[in-house]
């Protein structure tokens, strides 16, 4: 084989060598594309569900972690197992805490807001309640109509802020946004979802929180989910407190 030839293909089986080292190394969670642009942002949080097992708040809050939303509930009849003591613990571990719903498609903004209000305690020391807008299951393939969607959460909307008196956060992925957020819903701060680029908001909408990782790894729990989500806020700590009175 000649000499340049043998060059060549050694150049790209390290080429090789590397992608896949770098794709294991990602999907083992240990290197995020977007650690690098997230770490501009003083304010750091995880959002949690039952799948983290139990949580050990103090440990997992002296990692730098500054907030937590915890899961509260889904669609209109679906309570996390580990609401309450998520909330507790994390209040407990000095973190600024707020619960977020997991929007169905399948289920009336209305019910949807009654299960909330039913689950969330309307407490002063909370950050909004966040209401989680993604596509799931055979929603990937067929998305809702987007007009429809938008119609039951301006309804579910409206009934949190008049309970709460504040406008909910909306977490959405970029697909989601998209689809059903962009243009609209003027007064809810965005948590938006970009986990292996910095976010790209299609309406040129500033966010307030942004999920950079969802294949990280932290002390502190012990669920059948290895990874937890991680997030950062798009302002200082008093910014952040200051959300709950926004309203």
């Amino acid at each position: 084989m000649p000499t340049r030839r043998r060059t060549v293909v050694a150049s790209v089986t390290a080429v090789v060598v590397v992608a896949v080292l770098v794709a294991a190394l990602v999907a083992r969670g240990v290197l995020w594309p977007n650690r690098i642009p997230a770490a501009r942002y003083e304010v750091r949080g995880v959002d949690v569900s039952a799948h983290q097992g139990t949580i050990d708040w103090p440990v997992l809050a002296a990692q730098d972690i500054d907030f937590a939303y915890v899961k509260a509930t889904e669609g209109s009849g679906f309570v996390d197992d580990r609401f309450a003591e998520n909330l507790q613990g994390a209040r407990e571990a000095g973190l600024l805490v707020g619960a977020y719903h997991f929007f169905s498609f399948e289920s009336p903004g209305r019910s949807q807001a009654e299960q909330i209000i039913a689950t969330v305690p309307a407490d002063d020391d909370l950050l909004p309640v966040a209401v989680d807008v993604e596509h799931y299951g055979k929603f990937f393939g067929d998305p809702p109509d987007a007009s429809t969607v938008r119609g039951e959460l301006e309804v579910l909307v409206a009934m949190l802020r008049a309970h709460y008196g504040v406008d909910p956060v909306i977490y959405a992925t970029q697909a989601a946004y998209d689809r059903y957020l962009a243009g609209g819903f003027p007064d809810s701060p965005i948590w938006i979802r970009a986990v292996y680029l910095p976010p790209r908001m299609a309406d040129g909408r500033a966010w307030a929180f942004w999920q950079y990782s969802h294949r990280d790894r932290l002390d502190g729990y012990d669920g059948r989910e290895p990874f937890i989500d991680l997030n950062v806020f798009h302002g200082d700590l008093r910014e952040l407190s200051d959300l709950r009175s926004s309203g």
